[in-house]
């Protein structure tokens, strides 16, 4: 098991949207689909494409980085101003280039981060993220079959 400790005080929209997301069971089947050594490792593709529709049109707004994205620090994934919805990224080394780029950390693991060490890392440029969003798990068991997957995400 892989523990978080999340921390609303560092990013409250995030922490509150990871919150639901968890709740909802988002996570649950989800596979890594960007798994980058000694940066990141990404996941938030949900299985079932339209969970993900539901969860990844509808973003959330920013929080002020208030952490630095270090080592075993999760923080999610966007692609401009006010975009995050349901992809997060473990780090696996200090990338304090990121805060300047607003990616502010939601939570820490607590426990677990050998297993977070030994994702499997996609083959060559890896998963196709529109294809992914579109079919789900369903190409990536023709595709991708190897990648690392969250069995069950809770809350505790």
């Amino acid at each position: 098991p892989v523990l978080l400790e999340v921390h609303p005080e560092w990013s409250p929209h995030g922490v509150e949207r990871f919150k639901q997301l968890v709740e909802s069971g988002f996570y649950s089947q989800a596979r890594f689909h960007r798994v980058i050594p000694d940066f990141i490792a990404q996941v938030g593709i949900a299985a079932d494409p339209a969970v993900y529709a539901k969860w990844g049109n509808s973003p959330i707004k920013d929080d002020p980085v208030k952490e630095s994205n270090q080592r075993g620090y999760v923080s999610f994934a966007m692609r401009g101003p006010d975009t995050r919805s349901c992809q997060i990224f473990f780090n696996y080394k200090d990338n304090r280039d990121l805060d300047g780029q607003g990616f502010s950390p939601i939570a820490i693991v607590k426990e677990g981060m050998e297993v977070i060490d030994k994702l499997t890392v996609p083959a060559g440029k890896g998963p196709d993220q529109p294809q992914l969003k579109e079919q789900g798990n369903a190409y990536l068991d023709s595709a991708f079959p190897d990648l690392s997957e969250i069995v069950e995400a809770k809350v505790r």
